[in-house]
């Protein structure tokens, strides 16, 4: 089946087209009107994928050397994410779906993230998922495709809100995770102790602490000083949060006897993370699995693969297909 996909949860309009070589196009067009403000703007996030979405999905289609006459199904991002944002995406698919008669199929963004694994990989069930981005950070048990549970969340800020939250501080550009990363490579993890909330007490998360001891810490300090000590602060961050994270996934692991495990979500491009999740999987004895950098972050790619994964199912959509800020 040949699947054309639409990403618009956030700030990225995606496109993107899987046939049965795999996926042959996967464009991402950033927004660049929100570094001005720190975050993402909603109302400027729609209006920046109304204006980019149909050259996007073009350029994908080009890309692949396919035509609309080629395509057999349309997936596209239901939710989680922002209501103005995914209704350019789902208007744009319904849009086409009717003119051409093709099927639709909606997807869950933070389902995506974790079958993005399987665009170069076969991870065996059941398994387990962290997934962690922006705006969520969780364990997931996963007995069988579309089959998950929950089993372990963030009680307030989510890892990569942490990351963006704390660089701010530190006075990077938005968004700070990537430049935090860089940063933390040549710099030193025990620098500062910064705490790790709730490490030793189930599998629920909380990095709201760790951005106000961030701020407690720098409070006394000039900008001089900061810099001087960037990568070490960024290098003593990144620990403090991939420790919190490879540990309790590592419970998680012991707790549900799963035959994979898979990193999901931005976050998952973090280079600490994956070293130390690597080494927690290789002393485990279970295969661990990680998307692409390419496929971490919100793009189309991870979209076509959920939604051949639905259409295998025979799980199709009509055209009251609706939006979703939160979905489960």
């Amino acid at each position: 089946m040949n699947i054309l996909a639409i990403e618009s949860s956030c700030d990225d309009t995606s496109a993107a087209v899987l046939t049965a070589e795999g996926i042959q196009s996967n464009i991402i067009a950033s927004q660049s009107i929100h570094l001005q403000f720190g975050g993402v703007v909603p109302e400027l996030a729609s209006r920046a994928h109304q204006k980019t979405i149909t050259q996007t999905v073009q350029q994908a289609l080009e890309e692949a050397d396919v035509s609309l006459d080629d395509i057999e199904a349309i997936a596209v991002t239901q939710g989680p994410g922002l209501l103005g944002s995914l209704l350019v995406g789902i208007c744009f698919a319904k849009g086409l779906a009717l003119s051409r008669n093709i099927p639709l199929i909606g997807v869950n963004h933070m389902d995506a993230h974790i079958y993005a694994n399987f665009i170069d990989h076969q991870p065996e069930f059941p398994l387990l998922a962290l997934t962690v981005s922006g705006g969520h950070t969780q364990l997931v048990h996963v007995t069988s495709p579309f089959e998950h549970e929950i089993i372990g969340k963030t009680r307030d800020d989510a890892a990569g809100e942490a990351f963006d939250k704390i660089g701010k501080l530190l006075g990077l550009p938005y968004p700070a995770g990537p430049h935090m990363d860089r940063l933390a490579k040549k710099g030193d993890p025990q620098f500062h102790k910064f705490p790790q909330a709730l490490l030793h007490k189930g599998l629920d998360f909380s990095f709201s602490g760790l951005k106000t001891s961030v701020l407690y810490y720098l409070e006394d300090k000039n900008d001089e000083w900061i810099q001087e000590h960037l990568n070490d602060i960024c290098a003593s961050v990144s620990y403090a949060i991939a420790e919190v994270l490879v540990k309790k996934l590592k419970r998680a692991a012991q707790q549900t006897s799963v035959k994979s495990i898979v990193l999901a979500g931005g976050v998952s491009a973090n280079s600490m993370l994956r070293e130390k999740a690597e080494g927690m999987a290789a002393k485990l004895g279970i295969p661990l699995y990680s998307p692409k950098i390419s496929y971490c972050t919100d793009n189309a790619a991870m979209i076509s693969i959920t939604g051949k994964l639905k259409a295998i199912k025979g799980q199709f959509d009509d055209l009251n297909l609706k939006p979703f800020a939160s979905l489960t």
